[in-house]
């Protein structure tokens, strides 16, 4: 199944994170997944299993997975999770945006959509109960649109804050970025991302554009 858009999110009806955060359906066992908003609709904060130790898994933005239907990215999210010692995982975005192809996003920033995709970052280092591990997993789609990267630098920014550990997975592109998890392979070891700010600093640059693998 695609995701269209059937919208920019700025004419669509979004809500922030703290009314996202209730509950209005019990279509899932909330014990042992953390979704949010807890109903499908244009955006997606937050999918993943609840544990002590998560791995946060940042992709560029979400598609059509929910709890128990999980798509093969997700799935290979999890594997690697559990793979690499973590009880559970949790799936986050640059951008709160579904849409299956990275091309239908919004052409411009939702700043609405984007402080609020800030603050459900922050919800999600919390649940960590030592230092947060962040994968940065969001692949060369981050030079989709213009506006990721400086999404890419104000996580990175709130990381600090929480003292938040960042690592890859597989090689990563000629352009130094991450690989996506899609096709890594199920036994793919963590490596510390220990050149995040070059490569941030390559993505200011560049603009968000550059050679794509």
């Amino acid at each position: 199944m695609r995701h269209i858009p059937s919208c920019e999110t700025r004419d669509a009806e979004v809500l922030t994170f703290a009314d996202a955060l209730r509950p209005t359906n019990e279509d899932y066992d909330r014990g042992a997944w953390l979704y949010v908003p807890d109903h499908y609709s244009e955006y997606r904060y937050i999918l993943g299993t609840r544990g002590r130790r998560p791995l946060i898994c940042i992709g560029v933005n979400p598609s059509t997975a929910v709890p128990g239907r999980l798509d093969n990215t997700l799935k290979s999210a999890e594997r690697i999770a559990l793979g690499n010692g973590y009880d559970s995982f949790l799936m986050f975005n640059v951008y709160a945006q579904r849409a299956t192809l990275p091309g239908d996003m919004d052409r411009e920033l939702n700043p609405l959509l984007h402080a609020e995709n800030m603050k459900a970052f922050r919800y999600v280092l919390e649940k960590s109960e030592d230092s947060p591990a962040v994968w940065a997993a969001w692949g060369a789609v981050i030079e989709t649109r213009s506006y990721l990267p400086r999404c890419v630098r104000d996580m990175v920014r709130i990381g600090q804050e929480y003292g938040a550990r960042w690592f890859t997975a597989g090689a990563r592109s000629k352009a130094g970025h991450p690989h996506h998890p899609l096709y890594l392979k199920k036994d793919s070891v963590l490596d510390p991302f220990d050149d995040l700010d070059a490569y941030l600093e390559g993505l200011s640059s560049s603009g968000g554009a550059g050679h794509r693998t």
